[in-house]
């Protein structure tokens, strides 16, 4: 090869190291202290003004979101259930692999914690989220209902422009997301894993991916969430009967594992003999990140799935969204980590699905573990296509119009199979900042609009006759 062949080549792996840079530092910036501040402490104090409801009404919403029949005459598009499920569907992906493994090799042990602690107050905004989702929908030319963020910034804050400003910011971000995060890194993620698996080549997995997402969403919500209701429980069922597996048979290591958890929070690890450092802030930044990344609490994203439930009380469905991120972080990202430092697998120097995958395979017998964790990252990240293609598709439809419906389902198909062959490392960082952004006016949403949270709060258990909160 010539100096004239290689001169290009280098010139492009410049360009791309410093892209990568400066996204890298553009994604520093937005995910730095103030945003993790405002998420914590937004779910803290929605927490204390609510009296820690999420505590003290867990058993009721879990009983609602499983067992409770949907509202008889209830406008809306699809049941509690599947309104939960699609969230679910968004949400529970690669985040609860993944991330925690990466929150993990980045932060210490300390940091599931963190996420933890993000997933409990969290809890709380995701409740106030679904209350101005249900409350603030609206109903499209086509009969469903459109809802989220984008409407309840828009009408519920009286401030001049402000809610209009922040709801068009709000829905700009999402639909940027909505191509990355919920599709380009989802669909790469599926061919990766698939491709390793079967010797399938990535375009041919890519191609069938798309094929499916196609089937489903075509259909529009409803579609989604006769799919997601069937698909998510089973989903989740096979991977929570995996690692339930793995902790029965290290079982002894358990009470370990919690005790690096709580030690390494507060603590931090000094680096020693080649072992690698950890500190008190990389466990709570990379905790609260992975945290927010798997339940999206303080996204908007669970608000616009609940505005398609068919119910009359914005609470009762809020109360059924909640449990979205008890169940995603509470649960699954504890399973996963509780996996990952029992087996030990956190002290070899791997990261992200690398760590997870060797971790089912040291619990598990032969390749079981390896194969297993392959495949259910393909169905997680599979969902989260289908979840997020709604959210973006109610945020575009927000900017534009229901004209462009059909035209984005198209081309978010055509996406799911290109990414699966790209290199996707600037996507991601990309998709980390939009997520960010996101967040931004979303949060100081949920502030001003606080107090219309807690009377509809106080009015919904006063006539049921149930707790009503006080201030």
């Amino acid at each position: 090869m010539t100096r004239f062949a290689v001169l290009p080549i280098l010139v492009s792996q410049t360009v791309d190291s410093a892209l990568l840079a400066r996204v890298t530092a553009v994604r520093d910036v937005v995910w730095g202290v103030p945003l993790i501040v405002l998420l914590v402490g937004t779910g803290l104090y929605l927490t204390l003004l609510l009296r820690g409801l999420q505590f003290r009404k867990l058993g009721h919403a879990l009983y609602l979101a499983l067992f409770k029949r949907t509202e008889e005459g209830a406008d809306g598009d699809i049941s509690h259930f599947q309104a939960l499920m699609t969230a679910l569907a968004a949400t529970v992906g690669t985040g609860n692999i993944v991330g925690v493994a990466t929150a993990i090799s980045a932060g210490g042990p300390g940091a599931l914690f963190w996420m933890w602690v993000t997933g409990l107050v969290g809890m709380a905004t995701k409740y106030s989220e679904a209350v101005l989702g249900v409350r603030f929908r609206e109903t499209d030319a086509r009969g469903e209902k459109s809802g989220g963020p984008m409407y309840y910034l828009e009408n519920g804050i009286r401030w001049g422009s402000l809610g209009r400003i922040l709801a068009v910011s709000f829905a700009l971000f999402a639909t940027v997301a909505a191509f990355g995060i919920g599709n380009g890194v989802q669909s790469n993620s599926v061919a990766e894993a698939v491709s390793n698996a079967t010797g399938f080549s990535r375009l041919t997995v890519g191609l069938a991916t798309a094929f499916l997402v196609a089937t489903v969403i075509l259909g529009g919500v409803r579609s989604i969430g006769r799919f997601t209701g069937v698909f998510v429980p089973l989903m989740i069922l096979l991977y929570m009967g995996a690692a339930t597996l793995v902790l029965i048979l290290n079982v002894e290591r358990i009470p370990d594992a919690f005790r690096l958890v709580f030690d390494h929070a507060f603590s931090g690890q000094a680096a020693a003999g080649g072992a690698v450092g950890y500190t008190i802030g990389q466990a709570i930044r990379n905790g609260v990140s992975r945290g927010v990344f798997s339940n999206e609490s303080g996204l908007g994203t669970g608000a616009i799935a609940a505005a398609a439930a068919q119910t009359r009380e914005p609470v009762r469905q809020a109360l059924i969204s909640m449990t979205q991120t008890f169940i995603d972080t509470l649960v699954v990202c504890t399973f996963t980590g509780i996996v990952i430092l029992s087996t030990g697998t956190w002290e070899l120097g791997l990261d992200g699905a690398t760590m997870t995958q060797q971790a089912f395979s040291t619990g598990l017998p032969g390749q079981w573990g390896q194969n297993l964790v392959a495949l259910c990252l393909s169905f997680f990240a599979f969902s989260t296509i289908l979840g997020w293609s709604y959210y973006g598709e109610r945020n575009l439809q927000y900017l534009v119009g229901s004209r462009a419906i059909v035209p984005y389902r198209l081309l978010f198909v055509a996406v799911t199979a290109l990414a699966a062959v790209l290199k996707l490392d600037v996507v991601w960082l990309v998709s980390d900042v939009m997520n960010g952004l996101m967040a931004l006016p979303n949060l100081i949403g949920l502030l001003l609009l606080s107090g219309f949270v807690l009377r509809e709060t106080r009015a919904y258990f006063t006539r049921h006759g149930d707790g009503v909160p006080r201030p």
